[in-house]
């Protein structure tokens, strides 16, 4: 667990010693002022992301927010897991939507809501459920929502400077090859730390799957809720997922991968019941997990881990 913690703080400090060279080198060779209002003009933005995000997610997830006399059972599993995690009890929600899975999101601890979609209720046990819902309790806690949000100005902050000099430098007055060439290496350093942004993602869901087993949840149960929900995504048509594709990154799983992930998955379901016991994800502890090329690109630009990988750690946290 520290191990990932120490990568994330280690990301962290490359990444604004990336943006502070990148600073550095524009201002030397254009003046600090003309850098600067692309530098505020893209920190605005982020404000206005970070002020508008949940209205954005409520309205892009169809949320409607439980009453205190709606569903009983979701709010004491909510409430006790918010206890063992030390956090205010989150608002909770249900997004009117197919596609199964959950996902917290909002300001601050005290401004935080978890959300189910319709699709996850009847697909998930009790327990298998509560080990979702621990998951994402455990993004709360960790605020690596604000965390990933402050991260990704700095690709973005790139990407403006990278279009700027690419396409609308003025070159008479700035003639010679000079413009162009901060331009390219503004994108070659945007692309780099996009990918840095994207690892941070993937880490963060490690650090939430190692949580909610933190919080009391058994590994196996998690691991099977994981199975179920690539299931239940690689089920539905390609026009429920499309809806959702803005929104993967704050998903339990990736639903666009579901169908690569379920054919990985259910090798593991060794008697077919359509879930993870513990003497599965056992066995999955003492077996190499070898990824192709193919399989290490896809996980390179993604949002979350590789879904072997990612149960083969919960087995490891099953034996701890």
């Amino acid at each position: 667990m520290w191990s990932l913690k120490i990568r994330m703080y280690l990301l962290t400090a490359i990444l604004f010693a990336v943006i502070y060279a990148i600073i550095s080198m524009i201002s030397a060779y254009l003046g600090i002022g003309n850098f600067y209002f692309y530098l505020v003009l893209s920190l605005v933005i982020m404000l206005g992301q970070y002020m508008l995000g949940p209205k954005i997610v409520e309205w892009t997830m169809r949320v409607k927010y439980l009453g205190d006399d709606e569903r009983p059972e979701l709010h004491d599993m909510v409430k006790s897991l918010a206890v063992a995690a030390k956090v205010p009890v989150p608002r909770i929600g249900i997004a009117q939507i197919s596609v199964p899975n959950a996902f917290a999101f909002g300001r601050t601890l005290k401004d935080s809501r978890i959300c189910v979609t319709e699709g996850i209720l009847n697909l998930l046990d009790e327990e298998e459920l509560k080990a979702v819902i621990g998951h994402e309790m455990s993004h709360i806690k960790n605020r690596d929502v604000l965390t990933i949000t402050l991260l990704s100005v700095i690709p973005m902050i790139l990407y403006r400077i990278a279009w700027q000099f690419m396409f609308f430098g003025n070159r008479r007055e700035r003639e010679g090859p000079n413009v162009v060439l901060i331009g390219v290496v503004a994108f070659i350093f945007y692309f780099l730390t996009n990918l840095l942004v994207l690892y941070a993602s993937r880490i963060r869901e490690y650090f939430a799957d190692k949580g909610s087993v933190d919080l009391g949840n058994n590994p196996s149960r998690l691991a099977s809720a994981l199975y179920k929900l690539v299931y239940g995504s690689a089920r539905m048509p390609r026009e429920a997922l499309k809806d959702v594709e803005g929104m993967k990154a704050f998903f339990a799983n990736d639903p666009s991968r579901a169908l690569a992930d379920f054919r990985d998955l259910r090798q593991l379901d060794l008697d077919g019941s359509g879930t993870i016991s513990v003497s599965e994800l056992d066995a999955l502890r003492t077996k190499d997990i070898k990824l192709n090329f193919g399989d290490k690109m896809l996980e390179l630009l993604s949002t979350h881990p590789n879904m072997l990988k990612r149960i083969k750690r919960l087995s490891n946290w099953d034996k701890e």
